[in-house]
């Protein structure tokens, strides 16, 4: 149907609707689609959304649950809720330096993918230099890389590092970077994601008014900080978001680059609560609760600036 018939058609439906006239069999029928349709989607994101919301659930039941409950019962609920399993959680494990470690590390690579990010992504998107259309095309392609896939040369580099934990120019006769901050911040820093993101919302910048700025006699770093930044705001609540959640919940390569227990994060730490024959269930739960809360604020808070920040980025 022509978007104009189509637009026509509602708007008869809301005058009709107005005035308190009885719709017509054509417009009844409309008007019951439109409820069946809008019914349907409710519907099966109810659906999907218990089904997200069930581990959550589950991991909350069994941290209130006792050892033998777990391993006997059931029942999903706790007959005797064990409040106290939070408490012996902090106490069996050094959290609060796992948490300190995780936000440190989570804080940095904020702080670097709102900086560097944000940088690459303005000059992608509204300086023309040789090559922007090739390096914009390598990072589409860096996006397209499994993580996975990159942690071996990551370790490589970090354990060859030149002149760190007693290398020499070669990279030889010592750790680099292993078991150093240098190895849970650096790699982390900036993603490819994080570039594209911004550079999809400076396109949307008006190039008039940069230009404006550049013929006043503006500095292309003031413009860059007085200017655009401004007016991308989403873009950097919904990077920043990104990449704290991301550097928060990391568990592999933290585990690879470091051996040393004050710099363990919080997603190893966690690991200590399961042994090679057995695992504390009801610990372990109660810690990833302690540990899944500041995301689930931060998300929560941030929630409007997020959704329109995936949304401006896919209709650019």
């Amino acid at each position: 149907m022509p978007t104009d018939t189509l637009s026509q058609r509602w708007t008869t439906i809301e005058q009709q609707e107005t005035g308190n006239q009885r719709p017509n069999r054509e417009t009844r029928t409309v008007l019951r689609r439109h409820a069946l349709a809008r019914s349907l989607a409710w519907t099966v994101l109810l659906i999907v959304s218990l089904i997200m919301i069930t581990p959550f659930v589950w991991m909350l039941l069994t941290a209130l649950k006792s050892e033998a409950e777990v391993v006997s019962s059931r029942d999903l609920l706790p007959r005797d809720p064990q409040w106290h399993n939070f408490i012996d959680a902090l106490r069996a494990a050094p959290f609060h330096i796992y948490a300190r470690n995780s936000l440190f590390i989570a804080v940095g690579h904020t702080l670097m993918t709102l900086t560097y990010a944000s940088a690459a992504g303005y000059a992608l998107a509204k300086l023309r230099f040789r090559g922007s259309t090739a390096l914009f095309a390598a990072f589409i392609a860096a996006m397209m890389i499994p993580g996975y896939a990159t942690i071996v040369p990551q370790f490589l580099i970090a354990r060859f590092m030149p002149l760190f934990g007693g290398n020499d120019i070669l990279g030889q006769g010592g750790t680099g970077w292993i078991n150093t901050w240098w190895a849970l911040i650096i790699p982390g820093g900036v993603s490819a994601f994080s570039v594209f993101l911004f550079r999809q919302f400076f396109t949307g910048v008006p190039t008039e008014l940069l230009e404006a700025a550049r013929i006043d006699g503006a500095g292309e770093l003031r413009i860059f900080a007085t200017m655009a930044c401004p007016q991308v705001v989403p873009a950097f609540l919904t990077a920043g978001l990104l990449s704290f959640e991301s550097s928060w919940n990391n568990f592999l390569w933290p585990l690879i680059v470091t051996t040393r227990a004050d710099l363990r994060v919080i997603q190893v730490g966690l690991a200590t609560f399961r042994q090679d024959s057995t695992a504390q269930w009801t610990l372990m739960m109660a810690g990833t609760a302690m540990a899944t809360l500041p995301m689930i604020a931060i998300f929560l808070l941030a929630q409007r600036y997020f959704v329109q920040g995936f949304a401006n980025v896919g209709i650019k």
